[in-house]
Parts: C-alpha cells; sequence; structure tokens
C-alpha cells in the first residue's frame, strides 16, 4: 500500500509546525505551486498576461478581463504516483458594472490515507497491525477576489485587483491551523506590451497552530522522544512578483506571446539566479503560439539553481540547471482545455507531472450603469 510508505510522516509534520512564532522561508508553500495548466506550461510566467478566472490566483487585476461571462475554471494534478493530489476551482463571477468583477477561489493539497503507528507496538513488545489507523495531512486555501479597472482608452487598461484569503491547514485530529492575509495587483495592457506586478501575502499572512492529542498520544509521543507541541503561530513574509510580455502577431491568424517574470523575496537568502540577503529574484520565462485563437503551444523554464551536474559524483561541481515545462491547449466553442507537463516540486524532487484543467464560459446578458 502507498500509503504505508508514509508512515513516518507524523512525527516530522509535527516538528514542521511545533516552533514558537517566526518567519518561515517555506511557509503557505502549496499557495506557490500555480493554478492552471496554462499557467504552469509557461513555466509560472503570467503575472502581465492573465487574463481568465485563473487570474485569481496569478494577478487579481487581471480578472476584469472576464466581463461578460460566469466562468469555471477547475484543475487536477498529482505528486508521486498518486500519493499527494493538488485541485484547484475558480468561479468568476462579472458584476453588474463592466468595469468590476468578483472570484472565489479553492485550493486543497492533501496526501490522504497516511499510517498512524503510534499504537503499531503494544506494551508487551508485540506488534499489533489492527491499531494502525489513517489520517490525512491537508492543506486549502480560500481566496476572495475583486478586480476593478481604473482606466480604459483605445490602447490602454489599468487594472487592479486584490485578495482576501483564509488558509486552513490540518494533520488528521492531531493539529490544525487558520490563517489570514491580502494579495495585491495591478496589470497594464498597452498596445503589444502587457505588465503586471503582485504583492503577495503584504501583511504577513500568519498560520495560528493548535495541537489536540489524547493522554495515550502524548504518551507514545514521549516514549519515541518526540517534541510535545502546545501551540504556535507561522509567519509568512512579503514577496512581489514583477512581469513583461509582449504580442508578436504572426500573419493573420496566429501570434506569439514572450512573458517574463521576476520572484522577489525577502526573507533570505535561496538558491536562485539572484541570492542576497534578505533580497532573492527568481526569474521564470514563458511562451505560448496560438492559432486561430482556438490551438495553443506553450513552454517555459523557471526555478533556475546551482547544482550538481548529471552523473557528477566526483568533482562536485555545481552548475546552473533549471526547470522546463510544456503545455497545449484547445478552444471548443465556451470549452477550453489545457494539459502540461511540468514538475510541481522542486529541482531535488524532478518528478514530471501530468496537469489538466478545464475552463468554461457561461455566457449571460447584463445590463451596462
Amino acid at each position: 500500500m502507498k500509503a504505508f510508505k508514509l508512515c513516518f510522516l507524523l512525527p516530522l509534520l509535527l516538528v514542521a509546525v511545533a516552533s514558537e512564532a517566526q518567519f518561515r522561508k517555506y511557509s503557505n508553500e502549496f499557495l506557490n505551486i500555480g493554478a492552471g495548466a496554462r499557467g504552469l506550461g509557461m513555466g509560472s510566467a503570467q503575472v502581465a498576461s492573465v487574463q481568465d478566472g485563473t487570474a485569481g490566483y496569478w494577478n487579481p487585476a487581471g480578472l476584469v478581463n472576464v466581463q461578460d461571462d460566469i466562468q469555471v475554471n477547475l484543475m487536477h494534478a498529482e505528486y508521486f504516483a498518486g500519493i499527494g493530489k493538488y485541485d484547484y476551482l475558480n468561479v468568476t463571477l462579472p458584476t453588474t458594472s463592466p468595469k468590476r468583477t468578483l472570484g472565489v477561489t479553492a485550493l486543497r493539497f492533501a496526501v490522504d490515507d497516511i499510517m498512524n503507528t503510534l499504537f503499531l507496538v503494544e506494551p508487551d513488545g508485540s506488534i499489533n497491525y489492527n491499531n494502525i489507523k489513517s489520517f490525512s495531512s491537508a492543506d486549502y486555501g480560500f481566496l476572495l477576489s475583486y478586480s476593478q479597472n481604473l482606466r480604459q482608452t483605445e490602447k490602454k487598461n489599468v487594472n487592479i485587483g486584490v485578495n482576501a484569503k483564509v488558509i486552513h491547514r490540518s494533520v488528521g485530529s492531531f493539529a490544525k491551523a487558520w490563517g489570514f492575509g491580502l494579495d495585491a495587483g495591478v496589470q497594464i495592457i498597452q498596445d503589444k506590451w502587457r505588465f503586471g506586478v503582485v504583492g503577495r501575502d503584504l501583511t504577513t499572512t500568519f498560520n495560528s497552530w493548535a495541537f489536540n492529542f489524547t493522554e495515550e498520544e502524548k504518551e507514545a509521543l514521549y516514549l519515541a522522544k518526540n517534541d510535545i507541541p502546545v501551540k504556535s503561530t507561522e509567519l509568512t513574509s512579503p514577496r512581489l512578483i514583477l512581469g513583461g510580455a509582449r504580442v508578436f502577431p504572426i500573419g493573420k491568424k496566429s501570434g506569439l506571446l514572450a512573458e517574463a517574470n521576476f520572484d522577489v523575496t525577502f526573507d533570505g537568502r535561496r538558491n536562485t539566479v539572484v541570492s542576497g540577503d534578505p533580497v532573492s529574484i527568481d526569474p521564470k520565462v514563458g511562451l505560448e503560439y496560438n492559432y486561430k485563437d482556438i490551438v495553443f503551444i506553450r513552454g517555459g523554464v523557471n526555478n533556475f539553481q546551482k547544482g550538481l551536474a548529471d552523473g557528477d559524483t566526483l568533482n562536485l561541481k555545481k552548475v546552473w540547471i533549471f526547470q522546463p515545462s510544456v503545455g497545449v491547449g484547445f478552444r471548443i466553442q465556451s470549452f477550453m482545455v489545457d494539459y502540461a507537463f511540468t514538475n510541481l516540486a522542486n529541482q531535488s524532487n524532478p518528478l514530471f507531472t501530468h496537469v489538466f484543467s478545464l475552463k468554461m464560459d457561461f455566457r449571460r446578458k447584463r445590463k451596462n450603469n
């Protein structure tokens, strides 16, 4: 059973959330995975060009481009042969004004059926497999987005957007956390150029953890020399994402979109192209070829890091490595089907994943104010 291989995870999960309140470099990392196969296929370079419901994740300012439709976006992906599951849902709701749009987004990343082996060994030393129970470790994110057009001319649009997000994390019945935060973004469209800026966790997102153990569980943890946490608060520092994109027409029926993003973090030195203390910068580049707004071919690279070259176990020389991704998309009337082949983890776990997403537009009539 795949879940049985994860029986050692419980102590690790508890240690990960047991410290006192502090900034964590990779806090709420599930919120940085991405949303929609289009964006993942383009190497997560999206803040400048995103114009559909996934903008609620990438850049809330882009939601205002969904003006006349109720749009639904769905995505499912799996890690490590299905052990970890990642799901995404967005519903975009235009208002009575063409200059304002609302969005609701839900994300879930979870490892289910983890084996709890705390009571595997009886007091007399015998092994009782009937004492094994399963639990889930799940992270949930809920985003309420608002987007508004500030300026609209024949050649230039200026949009803004904000996210209010609620985070819930749970490790079975042992530990639960609630968190809150705010994001804000700007998107400028001028002729063939696109520019975007997003500030995530602007107010310093936090998770407040609470733990609940029975006396028997506390005893088992103590005998295994594990710390027994009581309460803790985990803080996520702000980050800034800058992006620029340009559309290159190719004849009358097709075009090429190129975008570059720069993910700027302020929580200390990271293994990125620009690595400093406290500022580090991680670039991302994506391309999308569009034929008649029906067929789309995508590619991208991100996650540039210094690591060991493949097969180099002698010299231990570090070289620049990166994470590529590819994808395709097809539009069929009001439906859009997208696919991406990418690595949702990192360079230390170079396992690529098939990602599928679906976008549905439901047309409706609306009165203009």
